[in-house]
């Protein structure tokens, strides 16, 4: 039952990462280009803020409810008497979403940072830098979310 939660957990705080980056990249910067700089760099600063707060807290629960489920099989299959193996697709998810937070805390703790600097001193070119750094990174961390995705449905064996 435990196991249950803590998987739904896992798909859901996934959802919301790697939804929230398809909604920001490709439905809202695309709209607000319409925008004036002042307006365009205040909005994404707050609808990032608030995002990257929920991310702060799906990529906590990412980890820990991953961490949790691995030690689980792993301890279920000692105790019955195996010797547990981690299968490449969990390595490959492992190594790649400890890649992911990574990136994400670059992209909340400096890049963002850097934003709301701007932001504060109304220096909306140096925002619009930021902005785009910020949106490289985040396709990045797309990309790769959509690596682990595929790989975790697929498989590598395939």
């Amino acid at each position: 039952m435990i196991y249950a939660a803590l998987k739904a957990i896992h798909l859901l705080s996934i959802i919301v990462w790697i939804g929230g980056m398809v909604f920001v990249q490709f439905f809202l910067r695309p709209a607000v280009t319409s925008l004036e700089a002042p307006q365009r760099v205040r909005l994404m600063h707050e609808v990032l803020g608030r995002f990257f707060n929920a991310v702060l807290v799906a990529a906590a629960l990412v980890l820990g409810s991953g961490i949790w489920m691995i030690g689980r099989v792993a301890k279920q299959t000692v105790q019955s008497g195996g010797n547990f193996k981690m299968p490449i697709e969990w390595m490959v998810m492992s190594v790649l979403g400890v890649v992911m937070v990574l990136i994400f805390a670059h992209i909340r703790f400096a890049l963002y940072k850097r934003l709301s600097r701007a932001v504060t001193a109304a220096a909306w070119p140096a925002g619009g830098a930021a902005l785009a750094s910020i949106r490289t990174w985040v396709m990045v961390n797309l990309a790769i979310g959509v690596v682990i995705v595929v790989i975790t449905q697929v498989g590598l064996a395939s």
